[in-house]
C-alpha cells in the first residue's frame, strides 16, 4: 500500500495541491490561482469549469515536484471553500451558472426578508446557523429563479446542487457517472440539513424552494467516498478517503480532538472554531452552531466565529496608509516601541461579527496623541486583531462553561511572533504553532489517510503535526485588565448604536 497522500485544497482564489508522507512530511506543493468575478458590487462568482482545471493542473505539478507517480498514491483528501454552490444538469455534468462564491451579498435583501417574516429563530434550531447570504441556502433558490428555465429543470430532477466538495468529487469520479454526494460538514453550512439530525430537513428546503430532486446524498468526512476515474495524471481506482471543509479541516488537521480545544487561522479574516464534543450546542452568544467531521458513528460538532477583519488589517496599513511596504514589515515595526501608548484600533473595515453582530459598525482609531507615531499604529492592529480573536473565545468559553486553555493556530499571520504572544498575553492561555502552517489540507490528507486505512486511528494520524512553538502568557494581570477595560470602550465607540 502506497504511503503518500494528495491532498487538495480549493479555496477562494485558488487551488492547492500537496503530496504528503504519512509523517506529515510535504514532498510536493503546488497553486494555481483562478479568475475572480465581480459582475455587480457585492457580487463574487467563479467558473466551475476554471475551478477544476486549476486543480488538474496544480495535481500535476504537485505530482511533479515531489517525483511521485499518480500511480503512487495511496489516497486523495478535500477541503474546500465552504458555502460556495455550483449547479449543473445532471445528463451533461455541465454548470448552469457559475459558481456563487461565500462572498457573495446578492441574496442579502432575500434573508432580511426571511428575518422580518419571522423565520430566523426556527432557521437557527434546525440548523444552527444564521439567516445570511454567506450560506448555500438562499444562493441555490437564486440560481434557480434566475437562470432561464432552471426552476422547471430543477422541478423535473434535470439539476443537481453541490458545494466545491461535491463539484470535485463529481469530476475526479467520472462526471455524470459519479456519485453525487456532500461531505456532512459541507451540508451543515447550507441552511437545509438538520444539524442534530444530519439530514435534509424538508421543512428548511420548502421555505428556501428547494426541490429535494437537487440535493446530494450526506457522507461521513473519511472513508471511501468515490474513486477516481478518467482524471488527467491519475490512475482509475484511487481511493477519495476524507472530505471537510476548510475550517473544519483545520480543526482536525490541529488535533482538537477533545471537546474545548479550539484552532484559529489567521487570514484576510480569523476564524475560530472550538470541538464543542458530541452534541450540538446553542450559542447563546452568536457564535455558529457547526459540524465538526463525522467519522463512522462518531460525530463531533463545532462552535464557530469569524472576526471580518485580521490579515486585511495589516493589509490596509500597507495599501490604505502606506504605513508599511510589505506586510511581513509590520512586526519590526511593531517591535520598535513597548506599546502602543494608548492607542486603540478596532479592525470593525467591514463591521463587527460575534459577539455583537453589528454589520454598520466602521473601523476606530482612538487614544492619538501627538507622540503616537506609525510602530504605535502598527502595535495597536496586531492588539486588534488580538483581542478581536479574544472576544471570540470568550464567547466560547461562555457557551462551553469553561475557560479554554489552548489554542492552536495556522494560517499566514500565525507566522507573527508578536501578535502569537499577544493572543496568548490577552487570552491568558497557551498559543501553539505548528511547523507547517497549511492546517487545511493537514486536515484532509488525515481524514483521507483514516478513511483509507493508512491510519489506525485519530492518534496515529496526529502525527503528522508538529508543534514547532509554545506561546504562553506573560503579561501581568493588572496590565491585562486595564488593556481589556481600553479595548472594550474602544469597541463600544465602534459600534453604530
Amino acid at each position: 500500500m502506497s504511503l503518500h497522500i494528495l491532498a487538495i485544497d480549493q479555496g477562494t482564489t485558488g487551488s492547492t495541491a500537496l503530496v504528503m508522507d504519512v509523517r506529515g512530511r510535504t514532498l510536493g506543493r503546488a497553486n494555481r490561482e483562478f479568475t475572480q468575478h465581480f459582475p455587480t458590487p457585492g457580487w463574487v462568482e467563479h467558473e466551475p469549469d476554471e475551478i477544476w482545471q486549476s486543480v488538474v493542473d496544480a495535481v500535476g505539478e504537485a505530482l511533479g515536484a515531489a517525483a511521485i507517480r499518480g500511480d503512487q498514491i495511496g489516497a486523495i483528501g478535500i477541503t474546500n471553500q465552504r458555502e460556495t454552490v455550483v449547479v449543473w444538469d445532471r445528463a451533461s455534468g455541465r454548470p448552469i451558472h457559475r459558481a456563487i462564491v461565500w462572498q457573495d451579498r446578492r441574496t442579502a435583501d432575500r434573508c432580511a426578508a426571511l428575518k422580518r417574516d419571522g423565520h430566523e429563530a426556527r432557521v437557527r434550531e434546525i440548523t444552527g446557523l444564521v439567516l445570511d447570504p454567506y450560506f448555500s441556502g438562499t444562493k441555490i433558490e437564486w440560481l434557480l429563479d434566475h437562470v432561464d428555465g432552471a426552476r422547471a429543470r430543477a422541478d423535473r430532477g434535470a439539476l443537481a446542487f453541490g458545494t466545491i466538495d461535491s463539484f470535485l468529487v463529481q469530476r475526479l469520479a467520472g462526471g455524470v457517472e459519479a456519485p453525487h454526494v456532500i461531505e456532512a460538514s459541507n451540508a451543515s453550512r447550507t441552511l437545509l440539513m438538520d444539524l442534530g439530525k444530519r439530514r435534509w430537513d424538508p421543512a428548511m428546503c420548502d421555505l428556501l424552494r428547494v426541490p429535494s430532486s437537487m440535493l446530494p446524498t450526506i457522507v461521513p468526512s473519511a472513508g471511501e467516498i468515490a474513486r477516481t476515474r478518467g482524471v488527467p495524471g491519475l490512475p482509475d481506482g484511487i481511493c477519495i478517503a476524507g472530505v471537510a471543509g476548510d475550517q473544519q479541516a483545520a480543526l482536525f488537521g490541529q488535533a482538537c480532538f477533545g471537546s474545548g480545544e479550539a484552532k484559529c487561522t489567521y487570514g484576510t479574516g480569523a476564524f475560530v472554531l472550538v470541538n464543542a464534543g458530541s452534541r450540538p450546542i446553542a450559542s447563546r452568544s452568536g457564535l455558529l452552531s457547526t459540524l465538526g467531521w463525522q467519522i463512522g458513528d462518531e460525530v463531533v460538532y463545532a462552535l464557530e466565529g469569524s472576526s471580518f477583519i485580521a490579515g486585511a488589517a495589516v493589509q490596509w496599513l500597507r495599501d490604505g496608509l502606506g504605513l508599511i511596504s510589505s506586510a511581513r514589515d509590520v512586526e519590526a515595526l511593531a517591535n520598535s516601541v513597548d506599546s502602543s501608548d494608548g492607542v486603540s484600533f478596532v479592525p470593525a473595515l467591514s463591521g463587527l461579527g460575534a459577539p455583537y453582530w453589528d454589520p454598520d459598525a466602521r473601523g476606530v482609531i482612538c487614544g492619538l496623541t501627538r507622540g503616537t507615531t506609525r510602530a504605535h499604529l502598527a502595535r495597536a492592529t496586531l492588539e486588534g486583531i488580538a483581542f478581536s480573536v479574544n472576544d471570540l473565545l470568550g464567547a466560547m468559553a461562555g457557551d462551553l462553561g469553561q475557560p479554554l486553555a489552548r489554542m492552536r493556530v495556522d494560517g499566514g499571520a500565525a507566522a507573527n511572533d508578536l501578535l502569537m504572544q499577544l493572543q496568548s498575553d490577552v487570552g491568558k492561555l497557551v498559543v501553539e504553532r505548528p511547523s507547517e502552517l497549511e492546517s487545511t489540507a493537514r486536515g484532509a490528507a488525515m481524514l483521507a489517510g483514516l478513511g483509507a486505512g493508512l491510519f489506525r486511528d485519530r492518534a496515529e494520524a496526529s502525527r503528522m503535526i508538529s508543534v514547532e512553538r509554545r506561546f504562553e502568557p506573560t503579561m501581568a494581570e493588572a496590565e491585562r485588565a486595564e488593556r481589556l477595560a481600553r479595548w472594550r470602550d474602544a469597541v463600544r465607540r465602534a459600534r453604530s448604536s
